[in-house]
């Protein structure tokens, strides 16, 4: 079986000591395409790096992580957009709204995911959506903004059912992780019912390792832990979920 780890950080410096040996367990794995999502300028170059010494594997997004929002801001997005004019990137992102960490700058990301929606439109690119205590107010921007041409990924995602349907109505994806594999992760009250079209599989490595890894560095060969998950919430075959989540990443990113 293969997969397509849609969100990993692989870039991180936590691989810096053994990045190629990780990318190798997860190519053995049979985890064979590696979606990177961007944090801000200071993730770039080293996250192009990657993707330079594994073409067609490592895959870039252009955007700036809302947790990276502060008052150069509108400096950061300027370099984005400037990227983004320069070379063809898998995605916009990620991008969005975090009040976990911090709540005083609300006004500020709702603008920085503004501006970035605006890019994907214009690019013609899908948004990759981190929204951590904020799926309301994210969802409420993609629905103020969607014109029929906005898609993409709730990355990450941990809601509810209701969530779930909005973001799917939207015309989203939904990013599942290793979060879903956890005894209190929530997967079990919004996966069972929907339908293989809406899912994406992730890591988010180095974060949210799954079970039995839960609490250790994650890395993107754990991915099929998350596949086999999600096979069983569905009473799909793992086979099934890795071809389905595929397919839905190629065509998502235009991999």
């Amino acid at each position: 079986m293969h997969y397509t780890d849609s969100h990993a950080h692989i870039y991180s410096e936590q691989f810096k000591p053994d990045r190629d040996d990780a990318l190798r367990r997860a190519f053995d794995a049979g985890v064979t395409t590696i979606v990177m999502p961007n944090i801000d300028h200071t993730s770039v170059d080293v996250m192009l790096e990657t993707e330079a010494n594994y073409p067609e594997r490592c895959f870039a997004m252009m955007g700036l992580h809302p947790c990276s929002v502060k008052q150069d801001f509108q400096r950061e997005l300027y370099l984005v957009e400037d990227w983004l004019n320069k070379r063809p990137f898998a995605a916009v992102g990620e991008c969005g709204l975090d009040l976990y960490w911090d709540k005083t700058t609300l006004p500020q990301q709702q603008e920085a995911l503004r501006v970035q929606i605006g890019l994907a439109k214009k690019h013609r690119l899908p948004l990759v959506l981190h929204t951590r205590d904020a799926f309301q107010q994210t969802a409420d921007l993609i629905e103020e903004a969607q014109d029929g041409t906005l898609r993409g990924v709730f990355h990450c995602f941990s809601g509810t059912k209701e969530e779930a349907e909005r973001a799917i109505k939207l015309g989203f994806k939904l990013g599942i992780g290793g979060v879903a594999t956890f005894k209190n992760g929530g997967a079990a009250q919004f996966l069972p019912g929907l339908s293989l079209e809406h899912l994406l599989l992730e890591t988010d490595c180095p974060y949210l390792a799954p079970a039995p890894h839960r609490g250790k560095r994650n890395e993107p060969s754990y991915l099929p832990l998350i596949g086999l998950r999600v096979a069983t919430l569905l009473g799909k075959t793992e086979a099934e979920v890795a071809e389905a989540t595929i397919r839905n990443a190629q065509a998502l990113f235009k991999l």
